[in-house]
């Protein structure tokens, strides 16, 4: 199992609704989780995102990704990057990324999902031939910088030591880039 380096929740969470989210798109981002399974990623930690109009659909705190269910995906109404506020749907809390995901998503218009995966190995493999970003703690402002900075002329970089990040504009775009460097190992 990947050593958990991950820091402690830097944000407060509010709940609209304890219900889970009903959106037909849950569907997609649980496919893509058991996907990692297929694709040799069974100790790889992973976080995904995906446009919902406005919102944001996530996967919730230590949940592993390739056993999602419906309730464990977070609809993440609103975030406030000032007060470090988020507003979700959702019977239990976001991921540490959700920030980054969401600011990710609100500032590039052609990035729709977002796919994080923590895996040194993966990581090792891909930094030769990925930009990589600047280290950074787990879900903070200076995160979503340093990410976003690296990810303006690209759609695939490094998480410096930690692993790769993937977006796109659909989940579909982001498993066929999956697809393509882990076959490429």
């Amino acid at each position: 199992m990947i050593e958990r380096n991950i820091a402690p929740v830097l944000f407060q969470t509010f709940f609209v609704s304890r219900e889970s989210s009903v959106s037909p798109m849950i569907v997609d981002i649980i496919k893509l989780g058991k996907k990692f399974e297929e694709l040799s990623l069974k100790e790889a930690e992973c976080n995904i995102s995906l446009s919902y109009g406005k919102r944001l659909l996530i996967n919730a705190r230590d949940v592993d990704v390739k056993h999602m269910k419906q309730q464990d995906i977070v609809e993440i109404v609103d975030y406030d990057p000032i007060k470090n506020i988020v507003l979700a749907i959702g019977k239990k809390y976001p991921c540490t990324e959700a920030p980054v995901h969401w600011i990710i998503q609100k500032a590039r218009h052609d990035v729709h999902a977002v796919v994080e995966i923590r895996s040194k190995k993966l990581y090792e493999n891909c930094c030769d031939h990925l930009p990589v970003t600047e280290k950074t703690p787990c879900g903070t402002i200076d995160r979503a910088k340093a990410v976003l900075k690296t990810l303006q002329n690209e759609k695939n970089i490094c998480i410096q030591d930690e692993g790769i990040l993937l977006a796109g504009l659909h989940l579909k775009e982001i498993e066929d880039s999956l697809i393509k460097i882990i076959g490429g190992l």
